[in-house]
């Protein structure tokens, strides 16, 4: 029996996409355009930016690369107002930015704890704030932060990181609650250890070779591997879709059983 409608379907969706150029942001934006939607890759890095969005283009889908420091509220604003403009409305926006330094509070410049909460948890404001108008306007939306399985628990070694990633959970809430009536439904996805630039970038700032810090860090989950990209971005795209209608205030916890 076939379906009347195609519930994962993102045609005619606009949806921008924080650190989209590499990791978890640019497998997210890559399946989001293979579902329809037409995308905004947001990022600092201008080459690897540019690089994604003409991958998805030579692939068929439908994205555009946009340049921007997440802390800073003129790019944001400026960012979102040209998506606006291009587009004309704002369905799904992915608050994926983020970075971390492996440190705990004693060895932690006080510059370095700035650095990690301001991209991770002031870039999800500052996306958010000038985003949701947009979205209130056009009837409603789905909003996506990543948070991490240390914002649940926490990690060693990672205090500025446990800090922003906690606070996006539940920043996520507090959201939710506030622009539920706008029919904007606000969620969270928290990553296990993912094989992405960042991950690998942690293990070279603890002094561990890349492949047994990998080894590492796959150890001790039930389904016994590193998570990839793609795994997380097939949250991502549930938690966009109409499958989710009714999923809002979550923090969805993808990472292989590791917090079980």
């Amino acid at each position: 029996m076939s379906k009347e409608k195609d519930v994962l379907s993102m045609k005619d969706k606009v949806a921008v996409v924080t650190g989209g150029a590499s990791g978890i942001g640019y497998a997210t934006a890559e399946l989001l355009a293979e579902y329809g939607a037409d995308v905004a890759i947001v990022d600092l890095n201008e080459a690897a930016g540019n690089k994604a969005a003409g991958k998805i283009a030579d692939a068929g889908g439908k994205a555009v690369f946009y340049k921007c420091d997440v802390t800073s509220s003129q790019d944001c604003e400026r960012v979102v107002s040209q998506v606006k403009k291009k587009f004309g409305r704002i369905d799904i926006l992915f608050n994926n930015a983020g970075v971390t330094v492996r440190k705990t509070v004693v060895d932690l410049e006080e510059r370095e704890w700035d650095f990690v909460l301001d991209v991770s948890l002031k870039g999800a404001y500052l996306m958010s704030k000038y985003v949701i108008p947009v979205m209130a306007a056009g009837g409603g939306g789905s909003i996506i932060n990543t948070g991490s399985g240390w914002g649940i628990k926490g990690g060693d070694n990672a205090a500025a990181y446990c800090a922003a990633k906690g606070g996006i959970v539940n920043l996520t809430r507090a959201m939710a609650i506030d622009h539920g009536k706008q029919n904007i439904r606000v969620n969270s996805v928290c990553p296990g250890d993912t094989d992405t630039p960042l991950l690998r970038d942690e293990g070279r700032q603890l002094g561990i070779e890349e492949n047994e810090f990998l080894k590492l860090s796959a150890q001790g989950r039930p389904l016994e591997r590193l998570g990839t990209p793609r795994d997380i971005a097939n949250a991502v795209l549930f938690l966009a879709s109409d499958l989710s209608a009714w999923v809002t205030g979550s923090a969805i916890v993808v990472d292989g059983g590791g917090l079980a």
